[in-house]
Order: structure tokens, then sequence, then C-alpha cells
């Protein structure tokens, strides 16, 4: 039972966040350097990957209704989860109606639009389920294991799903893509959150004196939309997001710049982007994940964001201010490798963080709001990428990014430090 097996814990979210990770990774990656290989602009792989990504936003709208309509006999939330899934399976099917991803891009960019909607839903009650049930202690390696889950996930779907691509065509990646979806559809079926849960979905609690207890106890939606403003723009809840978002938006402005310049600048071949961005040493980014969720548990999420910006920001600059030296290709190779530590690292120490700005009773919403933000600055990031390709280069971008996030840390040593007075006043 997921309550109350720790290990049954971290196996489940992190296949779960496999499965998320996979088509995004085939989307965003694949898909998006297999367009920039073929000649398309920045602007226009740009706006596919915000169009993408454009349903990720609005989770926090399905937060409290998931919260509100949370509690099924087949375990709490669990129902949002298998029903999101199983159309996402349905919607990823329907890219079998793309034949010539550049000649069809419009379309392709509708059914992306509509199977990523159902993958918010399933994210954000994935994020539900794992903030009530995840004691405090443990968000750390779970978060560290989510994210590795997504970081599989993204291998599968950029290296696995580019290598097929390659060598086959966009229809049987679409294949293998949607038997993956099916697979882990079925094993969510079999898994149990507690012991009394059944297999069987029922939106029927009345029959249940627990659920009895639950439903009348169930928030209204008013209430919710309420609570959930109030926590996410309390002031230091506000101060403290924004610092998170800048250097996620950051995060992904760099990384767009970066594969669109090796592609079309650099003419390295797409699948070579994406094999090395979702490929090549994903055991040892996996074990450093993981590694930093045991170090977030031990010394607390705050200093490890806080070491893990440093080190992001150092990087940027250092690396792109070395920018003649991409056309060397060991350069730039150990320059991917590097980089791939940067967003799941940061997410191991964020995510906690993120998590104990959450309030009670609306914590489940609260957090799959901030990770619509979050998806927020990743779409952002990519179209802000595409639009400053086009009249600047990547080094150049990079370095601004590097920039802003030293600017970040900066501003949270201040906060801190007036933090620390205050307190000491008192």
């Amino acid at each position: 039972m997921l309550k109350e097996s720790a290990r049954l814990r971290y196996f489940t979210f992190l296949y779960l966040y496999i499965m998320q990770g996979i088509p995004s990774g085939f989307a965003l990656t694949t898909v998006a350097n297999y367009l920039a290989a073929k000649g398309l602009s920045s602007y226009s792989i740009g706006t596919f990957v915000a169009i993408v990504g454009l349903p990720w936003i609005l989770q926090f709208i399905w937060g409290p209704i998931i919260d509100r309509y949370q509690f099924s006999v087949i375990g709490h939330r669990k129902h949002w989860v298998l029903l999101t899934q199983f159309m996402a399976f349905i919607a990823s099917l329907s890219l079998f109606l793309v034949d010539d991803p550049v000649k069809q891009l419009s379309l392709m960019s509708i059914v992306f639009f509509i199977h990523s909607n159902f993958a918010s839903v399933q994210d954000a009650s994935v994020d539900a389920i794992a903030i009530s049930i995840v004691p405090e202690n443990e968000r750390g390696r779970v978060n560290a294991f989510m994210r590795g889950g997504y970081l599989i996930g993204i291998a599968i779907g950029s290296a696995g799903l580019s290598t097929v691509l390659h060598y086959y065509n966009f229809s049987y990646a679409v294949g293998v893509q949607s038997a993956l979806l099916l697979l882990m559809t079925i094993l969510t079926f079999c898994i149990r959150l507690d012991k009394d849960d059944g297999f069987i979905p029922s939106f029927r609690f009345l029959k249940h004196k627990s659920s009895l207890e639950h439903t009348l106890d169930n928030p209204k939606l008013k209430w919710l939309f309420s609570q959930l403003f109030k926590g996410i723009l309390e002031k230091n809840n506000l101060r403290i997001f924004v610092e998170i978002a800048l250097v996620y938006t950051c995060l992904s402005i760099f990384v767009r710049s970066f594969s669109f310049h090796l592609i079309h600048n650099l003419h390295w071949a797409d699948n070579a982007v994406s094999v090395l961005q979702g490929g090549w040493g994903i055991v040892v980014t996996l074990i450093v994940t993981i590694g930093g969720g045991v170090i977030a548990d031990r010394i607390g999420p705050k200093k490890l964001q806080l070491s893990v910006m440093i080190s992001i920001c150092l990087f940027l600059i250092i690396f792109c201010s070395l920018g003649m030296m991409w056309v060397y290709r060991p350069f730039s190779i150990a320059g991917l490798m590097l980089w791939n530590f940067a967003d799941p690292m940061f997410s191991v120490a964020a995510m906690p963080v993120l998590m104990l700005l959450c309030r009670k009773k609306v914590e489940g919403s609260q957090f799959t709001a901030y990770m619509a933000l979050v998806n927020f600055c990743d779409v952002m990031g990519s179209y802000i990428s595409g639009w400053t390709m086009t009249f600047s280069t990547a080094p150049i971008i990079g370095l601004i990014c590097g920039i802003t996030i030293f600017m970040v840390i900066i501003m949270m040593l201040l906060r801190n430090r007036i933090f620390k007075n205050s307190t000491a006043e008192l």
C-alpha cells in the first residue's frame, strides 16, 4: 500500500514521472530538434513548444477541482490519475493522423496541445497525491525520484524515440510512445494507495461511511480558490517563488538556444543532440539527482538550492564566455552533458521549498499551482529563446541568463540577511 511503504512510494512516483517525461521528451526534444534539422525557424519551433506547453499553465485551475472531488473508492485522487492517463493514451494515438510533421505542423501542434491538457491534469493529480501522503522527512528523496523518473522519461522520449524516428519514421515513434503509455496506465490501475481501496472506479462515495464523512468535509470551490490565492500571494511566499521562477525561466531559455545553435549554426545532426540531451549520462544524472534528494533531507532544501544556483550561475558565465570554443565538438558535448545536471538538481532543491510554502487543506492545489507557474516559465523560456535567437546569439543569451541568476542569488542573500537581523532585534 502506498501509504504504508516508503519503497513503494519511491517506485510509484518514479514510474509516474517516467510516464510524464516520455511525451515531453518526444515533443520538446525529439520533434523540436527534428523541425530545426528540417530548416524551420527558431521562432516557429519556439511557437510549437509554447503551444505544447500552454495547457500546463492551467494546472492552477485543475488543482482546486481535483481537491474538491478527490475522494474515490479506488483511492483519493487516483480516479483522476487513471482517467487522464487513459485519455492521454488516446491523444497519443491521434498523432497517427500526422504523416509529415513539417507539412502538418499545425495539426501536430493541435494534437500535442490536446495531449498536454490530459497530461497536465494527470500531473496535478500525482502532485496532489504526493504532497498529501509523503512525510516531510521524505520529501527531498521523493522529489528526487520524481525528477529522476522524469529524466528517464525524457531520455526515452528524446534519445529513444529520436532513434526510432531517425531509423524508421514518425508513426513508428508514435506507436512506441503509445504502447509505453498504455502499459504504465495498467500499472497505475494495479497499485493501491490504502488497504481499504478497491480496484473498480466509482463516484458513489455514499455507500461507504468513511467516504460520507470525507464528502461532508469537502470544502467548497470558492473557499479553495480563495485560500489558494492567499497562499500564493502571501508576501514571503511570492518573493521566494519569483526567485525560483526566474531561475527556471533562465534554464529554459539557455537550453533551447543552445540546442538550436548546435543544430542550425554548427550543423549537428538533430538525433545526435537529442541523444546527448536525454540519453548519455542518464544513469549518472539519476544517481546524482537521488543523492541530491538525500542531501536535501539532511542539510535542508534551502541550502542545497543556493548551492545549485551558484553552480549554475558559474557554469553559464564561464561556458558562454567561451562561446567561440563551441565549434569544438568535445567542448560542446562536455557542456551539454554537464548541463543535464542543472534542471534536475535545482528541482530536487526547489520542490521541497515550494512544498513548505503550501497551506494546510489546500496544499495539493497550491503545489499544483506552483507547478503550473513553473511550467509557464518553461513555456515562456522557449518562446523568449525562439524570439531572441532571431537577433542575438546563444552565447550572449546564455551569458545574460547567468547574470540574471547571479542577481537572484544576491537578492536571496540580502533577504536572508535582513531576516536574520530582524530576528536578532526581536
